[in-house]
């Protein structure tokens, strides 16, 4: 059975015509947006086309007014549906069908780097895929860098047409073969979380252990504060009792009344000389 989805009913009852023009029976249409498939229908399709939605820049030797009507934003937004659209169908893949199923076709119609090598490539770093060759005989190899860019070398594989060479619209095409349901993106966010839960609990180990060694050093100090605080509380205690004894020592040294010494010298200052008068001077006459 082939289901073929597309988002905007007027494009599919072109494809409904087509269908019934061919006599295709085993074909089922429908209208849903096609980056929620990989989320409500998982692992199941054999195989896949994904014509992505896209700038349209490969077609503008047939349609000159592409050249107006878009832009680098226009380009730019279409690069980030496309992504999403490709991991959507690549969650929806069966890698373990038994009809040799696993594979997907990526196909635009631009020949813009931004809208084919890059998601491409983006595609290589979130899903566990690689790429095969398409079998294509004619078409030049897919860029593997551009200017400061660099993809992965197996973008060789994937095919480019340019309408002034291959005689045909500008077209990319790349086959990819799923190889298992792992996530790159998420099982490195997965170790990480988990290397980054495991730091966080050293981390609280060790601020643990910090924690107990600043209390231990705190409650030494405190002892050893306390005990310095009751040496001198001993020492004071100490020192008064030492002040106190010499206060009364002093206080007794002056009770205490002493034999005054009175020196030789300051004893009686008496001479034995005698005290004489002076003598009077006879006047004899002449």
């Amino acid at each position: 059975v082939i289901i073929a989805n597309d988002l905007k009913p007027e494009r599919q009852k072109a494809t409904v015509a087509n269908l019934h023009r061919l006599g295709v029976r085993n074909a089922v249409t429908c209208i849903f947006d096609g980056r929620k498939l990989g989320s409500q229908m998982r692992n199941s399709f054999d195989r896949i086309l994904l014509d992505a939605p896209c700038s349209g820049l490969g077609v503008i030797s047939r349609d000159p007014s592409v050249k107006v009507q878009r832009t680098i934003p226009d380009v730019l937004r279409c690069a980030h549906l496309q992504k999403e659209l490709l991991v959507a169908a690549i969650d929806a893949l069966n890698h373990k069908s038994k009809k040799g199923g696993g594979y997907m076709v990526y196909s635009t119609c631009s020949v813009a780097v931004a809208e084919n090598e890059e998601v491409v490539n983006y595609l290589l770093s979130k899903r566990d895929v690689k790429l095969v060759d398409t079998g294509l005989d004619f078409g030049k190899p897919g860029f593997t860098r551009f200017e400061h860019k660099r993809f992965h070398p197996s973008l060789a594989l994937t095919r480019r047409f340019y309408p002034h060479v291959h005689n045909m619209d500008g077209f990319y095409v790349a086959k990819i073969q799923k190889l298992s349901d792992s996530r790159k993106g998420e099982e490195d966010k997965k170790k990480e979380d988990a290397s980054s839960n495991d730091v966080e609990g050293n981390e609280v180990e060790a601020k643990g252990e910090k924690s107990k060694a600043e209390n231990n050093s705190k409650s030494n100090e405190n002892k050893h504060k306390n005990s310095k605080k009751k040496k001198g509380k001993k020492r004071s205690e100490a020192s008064t009792d030492e002040i106190n004894a010499e206060e009364k020592v002093s206080k007794k040294r002056a009770k205490i009344s002493y034999p005054t010494i009175k020196k030789q010298n300051q004893q009686k200052k008496k001479t034995n000389a005698k005290i004489t008068k002076p003598r009077r001077m006879k006047v004899t006459g002449m």
